[in-house]
């Protein structure tokens, strides 16, 4: 199987010496962070299965898929609808950087105080270490912040780009306007695959997006019970590689996994003890393969139960109107799920997300929600101010932290969590 990556790796173009180094050093990191648990469910394989080759079993399904005539689209965000890509008999996958490792190439054509997300997705790409990067046909970008809106220019200059002009408020002319903003990417598509995109074809790709929203939403109700059949690990990794995998196949192997986890919640299996502080993350997405926080608030003896981000509730809460007579009537569906429904930080005012977080935090019965920011993302981190100020007024702890995807911050996050978690036990 190496040896055959190797030559998918190179018949990419792909700096092979460099992506060896990567290769070595994210199987220990995955062991070290998910293979240590206790009373893993086993539903869990195919996503270890998939983890463990990410960088080949995927890559080589859509390069097939590309000798087939289909076209690749790569996104970076949630705003970008699939189902518009999906209805033209096209693929989608995620692009998002998480690792520290690809932030340095990331840094040679970028202010180092820009966030590691987005220096790590241009470093993934320029230092040819990723091949979802490598395979894509055209990436799909959108203006969520002043940060991906100039990175998207770079990586412009080497690869085709469609970007979504996304309004910042949510007034009715905004909302026509992110209409207009669906019917020029469906006219894109239509341009890049060659196929044209009919109304049942779309009323099809929303149904098996909607089965893929579904399915994760049904995986994120386990974890609203007493018994906690799931880690939060163990979620987060299914929802980065949502991102990536075939929507079908991740349904059917999400629903198997529910099948598994009620079944544990009817016989009081749980993966943590009953007194383990339950705690909800918010904040920036956590992009594959960042677990750093995960890790960390679980090894101290919490579960995280629920995550209010983009890898997160964002990505599967509200599903898109099935039964659309006309194109126009899809598009405005498809409009309100994707503009209405996701309260991203990008938004001013945006009161949504703070209503979004009191309501999960009850629904998921939390003891405390923890407000992550990467570092130099000024959207969330100013944000954080009415996120912690209500969760004050609401009587629910909150401990706001900082960070990026490097380990040197890890002993002092894993203190102030630990203090954190310990003033939650004593309340």
């Amino acid at each position: 199987m190496a040896d055959k990556n190797h030559e998918m790796w190179n018949a990419l173009g792909m700096d092979l010496e460099t992506h060896d180094q990567l290769c070595a050093v994210l199987p220990t990191a995955f062991g070290d962070v998910f293979l240590t648990q206790d009373n893993i469910p086993a539903g869990m394989d195919y996503f270890y299965t998939v983890a463990g080759d990410i960088h080949g079993l995927r890559p080589a399904e859509l390069i097939e898929a590309q000798k087939a005539g289909k076209k690749v689209f790569g996104t970076f965000c949630v705003f970008v609808p699939d189902e518009i890509v999906i209805a033209a008999d096209g693929i989608v996958t995620g692009l998002c950087g998480g690792s520290q490792f690809w932030v340095p190439e990331g840094e040679t054509v970028l202010p180092i105080n820009t966030c590691p997300l987005i220096k790590a997705s241009l470093g993934a790409r320029i230092g040819k270490t990723c091949p979802f990067f490598r395979i894509a046909d055209i990436y799909v970008g959108e203006t969520t912040c002043d940060g991906k809106k100039k990175a998207y220019e770079i990586l412009g200059e080497d690869v085709p780009m469609h970007i979504m002009q996304l309004p910042h408020s949510k007034r009715p002319k905004d909302m026509e306007n992110w209409k207009d903003e669906i019917e020029e990417f469906a006219a894109r598509v239509e341009e890049v695959t060659g196929k044209k995109i009919t109304i049942e074809k779309l009323n099809e790709a929303i149904k098996v997006i909607n089965g893929k929203r579904k399915a994760l939403s049904r995986l994120y109700d386990c974890r609203k019970e007493k018994c906690v059949p799931i880690s939060g690990r163990d979620v987060l990794l299914i929802m980065q590689i949502a991102f990536f995998d075939d929507p079908q196949r991740l349904s059917q192997v999400v629903n198997e996994l529910c099948d598994e986890l009620e079944e544990r919640i009817r016989n009081n299996v749980s993966v943590v003890n009953e007194d383990a502080p339950r705690i909800m993350l918010t904040g920036t997405p956590l992009a594959v393969p960042n677990w750093k926080l995960h890790n960390i608030i679980e090894s101290s003896g919490a579960i995280v139960v629920c995550e209010e981000n983009c890898t997160g509730t964002r990505y599967f809460t509200h599903s898109v109107r099935e039964d659309n007579k006309t194109l126009d009537e899809a598009y405005a569906a498809l409009t309100d799920r994707y503009m209405t429904n996701i309260n991203c930080a990008c938004f001013t005012p945006n009161p949504g997300r703070v209503e979004d977080i009191i309501r999960l935090a009850k629904e998921y019965h939390v003891d405390g929600v923890i407000d992550l920011n990467l570092k130099f993302c000024s959207l969330y981190d100013t944000e954080g101010y009415f996120v912690e100020r209500e969760l004050k007024k609401a009587g629910i702890p909150v401990l706001g932290l900082e960070t990026d995807y490097t380990d040197n911050d890890a002993e002092q996050l894993r203190t102030r969590i630990g203090a954190f978690l310990e003033m939650i036990r004593e309340k």
